[in-house]
């Protein structure tokens, strides 16, 4: 067990290496009522090229294969897993991004009941050929609410502006078609080349001793050997961004629009956090709340409350975005725009900085 400790903001990390290769973390936090444990594996909605260990060969599996395998994994042979957690008094969900897929609970009481389940289910996949078919259906009337939600399709229209080649243009869930093709044989594939604790970590927030998170680990983890490395294959993404321009149209009480530029950097490690860190402090100076180029674009009537920004920075791809609703979604960014770039030669002051520091301090 190691032991990081941050005098600054007076915390703890306690870490624990199992010998599959997995990493378990414990922050503990006394006196709090909640504990909150997740246990993640680093595999998300753009893996869907890739080497498994021990193999030569690439395997290329369908559009949103990693989603629906975080939806099997919570219904097991003698039932939901949600329900169980519910029965322990604990919350559980599960969420798939770009990179990774997460299952997590949260409870006051029973703890080593609830994190022994999370253990268990993560571990012991149940497919069937009839339960893969039956949620299709499901995650095909996922998808069409989804196609309906103007946030989410002004979203995935922006990086499919942004992106030419890259899977981060693709919906997390996949298509209608591109689902239809799972099977139980790719769904085990996936399962058995990103589940593997090696490629995964497991993370515990509360009030609870960590010797005691981590001899359930070294009880509960169940492979002892690392296979060793997934090669993930990704296609050659060109600098330029792939369109200017997307519309579509929505039945919306306000038009909305994105507006993003592609990072090409290509940065990983600890200079991805640097650089990510740097990027979201710059975009908080020039269009944060506290920023004048919010504040006049905001009196002019340009922006409204719903306007903010954002910066994705991982391995193979990385964007700023920033948006919002607008009366006139071809004239109002194009006027953010000219006043942005005015901004980035003016705006980057100590006085922008101090506010900025100001407003961190007092938690806004």
């Amino acid at each position: 067990m190691k032991v990081l400790e941050f005098e600054r903001i007076k915390e703890k990390v306690y870490i624990y290496e199992h010998s599959s290769g997995l990493k378990a973390f414990v922050i503990p936090k006394k006196g709090y009522n909640k504990i909150f444990s997740t246990f993640a594996t680093n595999y998300g909605s753009i893996n869907n090229t890739f080497i498994a260990p021990d193999e030569n060969n690439e395997t290329r599996v369908p559009d949103g294969i990693a989603h629906f395998l975080e939806h099997k994994l919570f219904e097991q042979e003698d039932g939901s897993i949600m329900d169980k957690f519910s029965m322990l008094g604990a919350d559980s969900n599960a969420y798939t991004s770009f990179t990774q897929t997460v299952y997590l609970f949260s409870c006051t009481d029973r703890f080593e009941d609830n994190f022994r389940l999370l253990l268990d289910f993560v571990q012991n996949p149940y497919l069937t050929d009839e339960n893969v078919e039956k949620e299709k259906g499901i995650i095909s009337q996922e998808i069409k609410m989804y196609n309906d939600n103007a946030d989410w399709r002004v979203f995935f229209n922006l990086l499919n502006a942004l992106y030419v080649n890259h899977p981060v243009k693709i919906d997390i869930a996949g298509t209608e078609e591109s689902i239809m093709e799972i099977t139980k044989e790719t769904l085990y594939k996936c399962y058995n080349t990103f589940y593997h604790p090696s490629n995964m970590i497991i993370v515990t927030v509360g009030d609870v001793e960590p010797p005691l998170v981590f001899d359930m680990v070294e009880r509960g983890i169940k492979a002892k050997n690392n296979p060793g490395r997934i090669e993930k294959i990704f296609p050659e993404e060109p600098r330029h961004h792939n369109m200017k321009l997307i519309e579509k149209s929505l039945a919306v009480a306000m038009p909305q629009f994105n507006m993003g530029i592609k990072d090409n950097s290509g940065v990983t490690g600890y200079d991805l956090l640097k650089r990510k860190v740097a990027l979201e402090i710059i975009l908080s100076m020039l269009m944060g709340r506290s920023s004048e180029l919010y504040n006049q674009l905001y009196n002019d009537g340009l922006i409204n409350q719903g306007f903010g920004c954002d910066v994705s920075l991982e391995g193979s791809f990385g964007y700023t975005v920033w948006g919002g609703q607008s009366k006139d979604p071809k004239k109002q960014p194009k006027k953010l725009l000219l006043r942005l770039k005015r901004y980035v030669k003016t705006d980057l002051t100590k006085k922008a900085s101090s506010a900025l520091r100001k407003l961190m301090k007092e938690g806004l």
